[in-house]
């Protein structure tokens, strides 16, 4: 199913995020300090480390509702 159609029919996407706190969450708290605007759908969690992930994580995500999940560092 495409995105354009899911929107159509009221069915939005929930992404989680697990950001690098060494690099990528200093880019999701600056576009914050800066009101840009991202989805509600959207919930990013701060690791420690991306390379330290536990992949347990992502399939906990997945198994809790998560339609995606990005893995960022």
């Amino acid at each position: 199913m495409s995105i354009a159609i899911a929107e159509e029919k009221g069915w939005e996407p929930k992404i989680i995020v697990f950001a690098c706190n060494w690099c990528t969450y200093a880019a999701a708290d600056l576009a914050g300090l800066n009101h840009l605007e991202y989805p509600a759908q959207v919930r990013i969690i701060r690791t420690p480390c991306s390379g330290r992930m536990d992949p347990m994580l992502v399939l906990r995500a997945f198994n809790r509702g998560a339609d995606g999940v990005l893995l960022s560092g």
